[in-house]
């Protein structure tokens, strides 16, 4: 016996639309198409589904998705290696939610919170691993670059991502109120910016900043971002890092 397509909608919440695309992409075919062109599952098919949304919610995309069943693994290996994931996830969720609460109850108090704390969730090489996951998969798959080739060092990481949060915000806050992208206090909080990165190692002068700021403006990923954050950033940080390597010596 075998379930038609609106049968698996209602049973897994998967819209009949993403059933059809799944189908259409490789990712899960049915297991039978009668002679009136309805599309059965089976069991077989319905256990390869409950796969698929195992990843799905661990945010892998279509394409690694299908790799993955498709390598060869068994059943049970491919489960226990979501259980892990999912797990991991968890912890890093719970730890976020922590850190979500302490930052409302500090916010509502209105006590400073300490840096260590406003970043705890980020604090393991998993967890690292875990969060830069996405990004890693975009830019290997469009630039062959893998994110994550050297070793990834926690402490380090969080350091950074203080200072990104802390530079983004600046930026921003410039933006929102209306302060023109070479004003004297933009330039000093890029200088700043600057200097932090390459104390940091990443030896990257002016001119190098500007042009990994205009790869964010090109880039639908990374403008993204950007933009999520606050409509216009992505361009306003590019004409900043422009206006920062026109003036430098």
């Amino acid at each position: 016996m075998g379930y038609t397509v609106k049968e698996v909608a209602e049973m897994t919440h998967v819209t009949v639309k993403a059933l059809h695309y799944y189908h259409k992409i490789g990712l899960l075919y049915p297991g039978e198409v009668t002679d009136a062109g309805y599309r059965l599952y089976g069991k077989k098919e319905l256990e390869r589904l409950q796969q698929i949304l195992f990843y799905r919610e661990l945010d892998f995309p279509l394409q690694q998705i299908k790799d993955l069943l498709e390598s060869g693994q068994d059943r049970l290996s491919v489960l226990s290696d979501q259980r892990r994931l999912l797990l991991a996830r968890k912890r890093r969720l719970e730890d976020l939610i922590h850190t979500l609460e302490e930052t409302i109850r500090s916010t509502e108090e209105g006590e400073p919170m300490d840096t260590q704390s406003m970043f705890r969730g980020f604090d393991s090489e998993e967890e690292w691993k875990e969060a830069l996951h996405e990004q890693s998969e975009y830019l290997k798959e469009k630039y062959n670059y893998d994110l994550e080739a050297g070793p990834i060092q926690p402490e380090e990481l969080n350091e950074q991502a203080k200072e990104a949060v802390r530079f983004m915000n600046g930026m921003a806050e410039f933006l929102r109120s209306g302060v023109k992208f070479d004003d004297a206090k933009v330039m000093k909080h890029l200088r700043t910016h600057l200097d932090f990165l390459n104390r940091h190692g990443h030896s990257i002068n002016e001119a190098e900043f500007a042009a990994q700021a205009r790869f964010f403006v090109q880039d639908d990923f990374h403008r993204g971002m950007l933009e999520a954050e606050q409509t216009g950033l992505s361009y306003y940080l590019c004409m900043a890092a422009e206006a920062q390597a026109s003036a430098a010596p």
